[in-house]
């Protein structure tokens, strides 16, 4: 996303992990020196709100059948137990996710993306194209309350970009997920004290 690139990415174990990358060419290559540490938070969020704001380029996740996929490929990921998965969000030309790894997440991103990335692209009828932005963004999680503001920061991306106006009514996420299956739960719940005798 930046002229320079970030590596090496160095993963320590047992951490959470907030990722974010974008579709192939969905940022410009922005000419400003890497930003200092102290400043790479802002730098990403300046980021991330260009790709929010991006009227062109690429806005393949804005089809269906793709953020579908896109969705699919992070939940298989996760009940194949590669990580535990927190939270995400599919939005028209970029992925946000906060996930524990279970393997390496060099080995875990390679396929995850591979697998969407070919998926995608045998759909948009293209062959040898890159889908993704080669780098992706990459930050550990330092704690539990900075764990519940990467969460918090992911599900309101929508809300922030203008696309829904509650976070839960955004289809290709973690929050409208978890609506869908506390919903279900409740539905079942219901069904099961209206059927069992005795039930107060």
């Amino acid at each position: 996303m930046i002229s320079v690139r970030r590596l090496p990415h160095l993963y320590p174990q047992d951490r959470w992990l907030f990722l974010t990358w974008s579709l192939h060419g969905a940022v410009r290559p922005y000419r400003f020196p890497p930003p200092h540490k102290a400043l790479a938070g802002r730098a990403f969020v300046w980021l991330d709100r260009q790709l929010d704001m991006a009227r062109a380029g690429p806005m393949f996740l804005r089809r269906d059948a793709i953020a579908n996929l896109v969705v699919e490929s992070l939940h298989r990921g996760a009940e194949l137990g590669h990580y535990e998965l927190a939270s995400f969000v599919v939005m028209a030309n970029h992925v946000h996710v906060l996930l524990l790894p279970k393997a390496p997440p060099s080995r875990l991103l390679k396929s995850l993306k591979g697998c969407a990335a070919r998926e995608a692209n045998r759909l948009l009828g293209r062959t040898g194209e890159p889908f993704w932005q080669r780098e992706t963004y990459d930050h550990w999680v330092r704690d539990g309350h900075e764990w519940g503001r990467i969460k918090l920061y992911i599900e309101n991306n929508p809300v922030k970009a203008g696309v829904v106006s509650r976070a839960e009514e955004y289809r290709w996420s973690s929050k409208w997920n978890q609506m869908r299956f506390d919903t279900a739960v409740d539905a079942v719940r219901t069904s099961a004290c209206a059927t069992t005798p005795g039930a107060e």
